[in-house]
């Protein structure tokens, strides 16, 4: 099934993720809106908070994602970055922030949204509105990480975090574990010390940068996670496969590390109980939140990520169809 799905499956719907006709006929779907909140809360910044005041209840960190790719401006990047500014304003107003160690309070960002893509002077952009949020995130007691996006923007991003880091040491990036430099790109991030969420990968890339075959993947994930405990930094593990998860206690004391100098990431709706499982039994478990109104392409990539992922939306879907066909009585 697992094999079936990631060669027959994924790539469609990934594919469906690029195409805006789809997006505009599925965004106007009841059916399909209620099961998003599975995996996004909401479309407000209220109902983010919300959100990791409950995860914060159970013990869990947070890293809160604010929903955008690929501004086609420079005003729609400055506009990312204040909706950036009053997320951190919030969670500094409403939550207890640790200004030293590790903080719990954290925002996810994509350069892309940022302006990284911008014909004129896309990067340098994307760096002095990443440099505002980073600022702004130090002053409230938060961190940021940098997420990863499709493999011809990993120079350009490992480059401006790189650079950002002389300011701003803990400035998290994401590595995916299916690209083949990425064995690479971990030994240099744990050379210096950097914070680096390790996943799997959610693009849709050639044979050519990216391993393709699931148990090759994981391999790969494995050894770079080898790498990222073994050097001194800190290393963030963001998978839900239990084959990795039931790994890293032995990487962590094959390393010297304990629990507190790891931590486990998963998202949002996903593997609810693990998170809770692990957090229980002492561990540092961080929850990616994302929330905002441009939810489809990430819905669409939690969907091509696993089959649980994809039957939970096609039966709730059938579910609530049923529902709605019943005479009332």
């Amino acid at each position: 099934m697992s094999a079936l799905f990631a060669k027959s499956v994924r790539p469609v719907i990934l594919a469906a993720s690029r195409s805006d006709g789809l997006r505009r006929s599925i965004e106007r779907l009841p059916l399909t809106r209620a099961v998003v909140h599975r995996f996004v809360p909401g479309e407000t910044l209220e109902q983010a908070l919300d959100s990791v005041a409950g995860l914060r209840a159970s013990g869990r960190m947070v890293t809160v994602d604010y929903l955008g790719e690929d501004v086609a401006d420079a005003d729609a990047a400055t506009a990312t970055m204040q909706a950036y500014l009053d997320l951190l304003d919030a969670l500094g107003r409403r939550f207890d922030a640790t200004r030293g160690g590790v903080r719990p309070l954290e925002v996810s960002v994509k350069l892309s949204a940022l302006g990284q893509a911008l014909e004129r002077n896309g990067e340098k952009i994307a760096r002095e509105n990443l440099h505002t949020i980073c600022a702004r995130a130090q002053r409230v007691g938060g961190w940021v990480t940098v997420d990863a996006e499709d493999h011809t923007t990993t120079e350009s991003t490992l480059s401006i975090v790189a650079g950002l880091r002389a300011d701003f040491p803990w400035l998290g990036v994401v590595l995916q574990a299916y690209l083949r430099r990425t064995l690479g790109d971990c030994r240099d991030c744990a050379a210096v010390g950097a914070r680096v969420r390790l996943c799997k990968g959610a693009y849709d890339e050639p044979a050519s940068v990216a391993y393709r075959d699931r148990a090759t993947v994981t391999d790969s994930y494995l050894r770079c996670l080898q790498v990222l405990m073994a050097g001194s930094g800190y290393p963030m593990v963001a998978s839900h496969d239990p084959a990795i998860v039931e790994r890293v206690p032995l990487l962590a004391r094959e390393s010297g590390r304990g629990v507190d100098d790891f931590e486990y990431q998963m998202l949002y709706g996903i593997c609810e109980g693990e998170q809770l499982r692990l957090a229980r039994t002492g561990n540092r478990v961080r929850v990616y939140v994302p929330f905002g109104t441009q939810w489809y392409g990430y819905f669409m990539r939690r969907l091509a990520e696993r089959p649980a992922n994809l039957m939970f939306f096609l039966r709730t879907l059938s579910s609530r169809e049923q529902t709605q066909k019943s005479p009332k009585t």
